[in-house]
This record gives structure tokens, C-alpha cells and sequence, in this order.
């Protein structure tokens, strides 16, 4: 994996005003939604700087992040050391979990930046159980924020290089196009939230000064917010027996059946019988 495309976590920026006010943002959000989901296994993939299993009550949870972001997060000598405790390194299209054992997964920011955002999803749908939910949080195109991204790559600045807002590299996946592939997947869409409303600013005290907006835009444009959560449940269709309908069932289940046993005359007596035409009320009142 090349460097412009690593996990949001190790870039700079998630230390700077704008990234400490969404990585708050975030957190709480996550918390929220992953309270009351139960089961017994969840996963975290990517960005450690969130602990986005914290409020969930499941007694097994592991946080997986790819060998070259923890390198590039933390040097070689610790990423050495933090493979020998307990904690996943892979890559987020090859989880190591057998299909359907998951209960939960966490995926901040994982789709935005990884190699096949396709196949990551994929990848979430084997591993989770049926019932099993996915929370998945990533940038909004239609905000301010990706409005000052797309201008700091377009623009020419004086260096002579671009000037990103946001993380370098990596896909922006807008709310609606990930809802396509969650319904490609078979997954429900519980519900989604936007937040951080603030102007894209790069001081902690221009940040603080326009506090309000969080309120007003959470009420009056909740969808230009610069960052959305979203939190989908895996659907299996179950299987459906066809058969008789129910009436001939019964019908057939009442019929009357000869003993094996019976005489003879008794069989054929019993033929005749249900052989022989019923006689017109008419007819038998003139033989009378």
C-alpha cells in the first residue's frame, strides 16, 4: 500500500484543532450507537486514535489495523512490540475471522481509505453473523470541509503543491452512494447522524467561535455536516418449504382408507356402493 493511500490515524492532522474536534465528535457518536448492541465478538478496523468499542459490553473485542500504518503511526521498533501483544495486524480486505462470527463491526474512516473500498465491505459482510450491524463513519462530500479540500487541490498555491484540509489520499464516499452498496450487500440501513458544522479553520480559537453552529446546523442543514455515522444491520433471507397447499393437506389426511384386513365382500360391497348412482327423487316417488 502506498503512503497517500495509509489509514487516516497516522497522518498529522488528526493532532490539530480541526481533527481533535472530530475525532470528539466521533467518539461520542460511536458511543451512542454501539451501546446497545449485543453479542459476544466486535471488531474495530483502523483508526486507533478512537476507541470505538468502549461502551459496547461484548467480552470480545480487538482493534485490527494494517502493518504498514502502525509502522508509519508508532516506528518499526514499537510496531514490532505491538505485534507481539495482543492486537491484530492485517489488511482490511483479509480479516481473520471465520465467516459469520462477527457481532459487530467498526469501520472510522476505513472505507474512505483503503486499497478496494469494495472488497473492505465485502469483507465486513462474510465475517459478520446475519443480524450483525455495522457503524460505519467517513467524510460528507457535501460539506464545507470537502468544499476546502477540493479548493486547496485545485488552486494553485505559491510552493507549487497542493494544499489539503483534510488527509491526503484516499476516496470521499458520500451517504448516499455508501447506502448503494450496503443495499448491494444485503444490509438495512438503521439510520444515519451528521455532525461537525463548523467552518474547515485551522485555529482552536476561530474553531471555539463558531461553536454555535453545531446547534443550528444540526437542526437547520443536518446534512451538510462535514462528517456522517451510519450504522446498517446484515439481512439473510431465510428459506420458505413449498408444499400442498393446507386444505388438501387436510383433505387428504381425512380421507378414509380401507383396512388392509377387510373381507372381501365387505371391500366389494363397499364399492358398489360408492359406484352406484344416487336414484332422482322423482323417479322413485312414481315407482311408489
Amino acid at each position: 500500500m502506498s503512503e497517500d493511500r495509509s489509514i487516516i490515524g497516522s497522518h498529522p492532522w488528526l493532532g490539530s484543532p480541526a481533527g481533535e474536534y472530530l475525532l470528539a465528535w466521533e467518539q461520542a457518536r460511536i458511543d451512542l450507537e454501539v451501546t446497545d448492541i449485543f453479542g459476544f465478538h466486535a471488531l474495530q478496523v483502523g483508526l486507533p486514535q478512537i476507541d470505538a468499542l468502549r461502551a459496547n459490553r461484548m467480552p470480545h473485542r480487538w482493534i485490527c489495523e494494517d502493518a504498514a500504518d502502525l509502522q508509519s503511526r508508532v516506528g518499526p521498533r514499537a510496531a514490532a512490540h505491538a505485534c507481539a501483544v495482543p492486537h491484530l495486524v492485517c489488511q482490511p480486505d483479509a480479516l481473520p475471522f471465520e465467516t459469520g462470527s462477527l457481532d459487530l463491526v467498526v469501520l472510522p474512516h476505513t472505507l474512505e481509505l483503503a486499497a478496494d473500498p469494495h472488497a473492505t465491505l465485502a469483507e465486513v459482510d462474510r465475517v459478520l453473523r446475519p443480524e450483525g450491524r455495522v457503524v460505519i463513519a467517513g467524510f460528507n462530500p457535501a460539506s464545507l470541509w470537502a468544499l476546502r479540500q477540493r479548493a486547496g487541490r485545485w488552486l494553485p498555491v505559491r510552493s507549487g503543491s497542493r494544499q489539503d484540509f483534510l488527509p491526503a489520499g484516499g476516496e470521499i464516499i458520500g451517504y448516499r452512494r455508501l447506502r448503494d452498496w450496503l443495499r448491494l450487500l444485503s444490509f438495512e440501513v438503521e439510520g444515519g447522524r451528521f455532525g461537525c458544522y463548523r467552518p474547515p479553520l485551522a485555529s482552536q480559537a476561530w474553531l471555539d467561535r463558531f461553536d454555535w453552529m453545531d446547534a443550528w446546523g444540526d437542526r437547520w442543514w443536518p446534512v451538510f455536516g462535514a462528517v456522517y455515522c451510519c450504522v446498517a444491520v446484515k439481512r439473510v433471507r431465510g428459506m420458505r418449504l413449498v408444499g400442498l397447499p393446507r386444505p388438501v393437506r387436510r383433505a387428504s389426511a381425512a380421507a378414509a382408507v380401507a383396512p388392509a384386513n377387510a373381507p372381501a365382500h365387505v371391500s366389494r360391497r363397499r364399492a358398489l356402493a360408492e359406484a352406484k348412482p344416487e336414484t332422482p327423487v322423482a323417479s322413485r316417488s312414481r315407482d311408489e
